[in-house]
């Protein structure tokens, strides 16, 4: 095939490909694979992680709704601990790679220790932001939950335990934690988009 026609067909084949998918009757993709696309609850814009919110959905699945409704909240807490994690844990790195601090390595394990003190406090007023509830044909309930966590609060319930503990008072400088962390979060809102 020459540069040429490869020029013309890819492109015409693509305008033909997406004006297929538009349509609600059966399309290509799905005539030749069986494949069926399926859409995910929550996977919009508002329901992702941005500079200002930690967020999480999960989905849940059982033949009694109050477990599946348990299941996906206990995944979506979980995920949401994770985020969170990462993120302290990229602002600690950079925070004590950016500022000379007496024991770098107890000041990160402390403050790891801390952290994970703060994600456990924290997710206990995560906050709901949506939920779908499915009946399958089986018989068993899907249940699709979306919770929230403010980086407000999560930002001053660890600036809360750093304050108190006295080692790590000394070498803790709030601006420029909040500075790093404010940059991670908006480096999590723009992965998210």
């Amino acid at each position: 095939m020459t540069k040429v026609t490869q020029l013309v067909l890819i492109p015409a084949l693509a305008a033909i490909m997406l004006a297929g998918c538009k349509s609600k009757k059966t399309t290509s993709v799905q005539k030749e694979t069986g494949a069926v696309e399926i859409t995910v609850p929550f996977s919009t814009k508002e329901f992702r992680s941005d500079e200002n919110n930690f967020r999480a959905k999960q989905v849940g699945t059982s033949t009694d709704l109050a477990a599946a409704k348990k299941i996906a909240f206990q995944n979506a807490r979980g995920e949401m601990a994770g985020n969170i994690n990462a993120t302290v844990k990229r602002v600690t790195d950079q925070y004590t790679n950016q500022r000379t601090v007496g024991n770098t390595q107890e000041f990160e394990n402390k403050f790891e220790e801390l952290s994970r003190e703060v994600v456990n406090l924290e997710m206990s007023n995560v906050k709901e932001i949506g939920e779908k509830i499915f009946k399958e044909p089986d018989g068993k309930y899907t249940y699709w939950i979306a919770i929230e966590a403010d980086k407000k609060s999560v930002f001053d319930k660890i600036d809360a335990r750093i304050s108190s503990d006295a080692k790590l008072k000394l070498d803790y400088d709030k601006q420029k934690f909040q500075q790093i962390f404010d940059s991670e979060m908006k480096k999590l809102g723009d992965e998210q988009k």
